[in-house]
């Protein structure tokens, strides 16, 4: 049987920011939701894309050499290998869609990285 999913109930299972969960899995993708506020790290994934689609607020993705605004509806994907660094004024949900090999952080650790095992909680 398939299960319906509600994408804004999702984000009632966040209750701390920068700590995502999946919510869903097509072939090696996860979905994960999160709900930010600050800053996250300068990171990048070596061998992953990373879509950011903004659900509510805005976001803003700093890059090496430009700065990206998202806002509600937006989305944006990351190239594999692109160091880029999430930073959201105030508080902002966002679904994330990137392979199941994706480190939150990359190679970065920071007491905001979250192994796969707390997101799938």
């Amino acid at each position: 049987m398939l299960a319906v999913q509600n994408l804004l109930a999702a984000f009632e299972r966040v209750t701390d920011y920068w700590s995502p969960k999946v919510i869903g899995k097509v072939n090696d993708q996860l979905l994960k939701v999160a709900k930010i506020k600050g800053e996250l790290v300068w990171h990048a994934h070596d061998h992953e894309d990373e879509l950011f689609h903004i659900v509510k607020g805005s976001l803003r993705i700093e890059l090496e050499d430009a700065v990206v605004e998202l806002r509600e509806g937006d989305m944006l994907t990351i190239p594999k290998g692109v160091r880029h660094n999430p930073v959201a004024d105030e508080e902002c949900w966002i679904l994330l869609i990137e392979p199941a090999s994706t480190k939150h952080t990359g190679d970065e650790v920071t007491p905001l990285t979250r192994s796969i095992e707390e997101q799938l909680s």
